[in-house]
């Protein structure tokens, strides 16, 4: 196991999109593994490290806000690309303007999480990568609020804000033992991107996601 970190994000809005809801979007209670996973690699992510998400920390209510949202409906098809890739002549822009419609959307408000984790190196590490490197480069990010790419609360238009927490993480104010039911763990991208799913439950505010590798394994 290489070294632990404890990142703490929160944000007005979030939005962890349930795969089986294909019209509108309804979000899971709390954030997934795989969207912390992303915002770690948001801060600081190379091909010779792999992040393993530990435990979420949920902090407040679990909260819940209707709203509207403008999305575009369709997507540039493959076929199109494809054309292009080939050397094709053929417009591959989209018009939001002339594509926008109007979706309901049932998202997550005013939340909080402390992420707990730590990375293994993988066989792309070179010769100067190491643990103690990868995790300095972490906690300086995070510490100054440096990132690759905005890191997001599961759709890009609610960002989230980050911090390093060096201390002990806060005390939820959730005292449940509730069961989250089915819940997207991460992609397999190493086997054409199957899905995983697994069922989590949440004590005091806490979700193990250790425990979930350890009974799969």
């Amino acid at each position: 196991m290489g070294y632990g970190i404890k990142l703490r994000v929160w944000g007005d809005y979030a939005c962890f999109t349930r795969p089986e809801m294909k019209a509108e979007r309804v979000s899971y209670d709390v954030m997934t593994p795989s969207a912390a996973r992303g915002i770690l690699e948001a801060i600081h992510w190379k091909p010779a490290l792999v992040w393993r998400v530990d435990r979420i920390h949920v902090l407040k209510p679990i909260k819940f806000d209707s709203i509207r949202r403008n999305e575009v409906a369709s997507k540039i098809s493959e076929r199109n690309i494809k054309t292009a890739m080939n050397g094709g002549t053929i417009d591959l822009h989209q018009y939001a303007s002339e594509d926008r419609q109007q979706r309901a959307a049932l998202v997550l408000r005013d939340v909080d999480y402390v992420i707990e984790a730590h990375f293994d190196l993988t066989d792309k590490a070179g010769a100067s990568d190491n643990s103690g490197k990868h995790c300095d480069i972490f906690t300086r990010r995070a510490k100054s609020g440096q990132c690759h790419m905005q890191p997001y609360l599961g759709c890009r238009e609610f960002s989230a804000n980050f911090d390093l927490l060096e201390g002990e993480v806060p005390q939820s104010v959730l005292t449940e033992k509730r069961d989250l039911g089915w819940m997207l763990w991460d992609i397999d991208f190493a086997h054409d991107m199957q899905p995983i799913f697994f069922r989590p439950m949440m004590i005091n505010g806490v979700i193990d996601t250790r425990l979930v590798k350890e009974e799969e394994t």
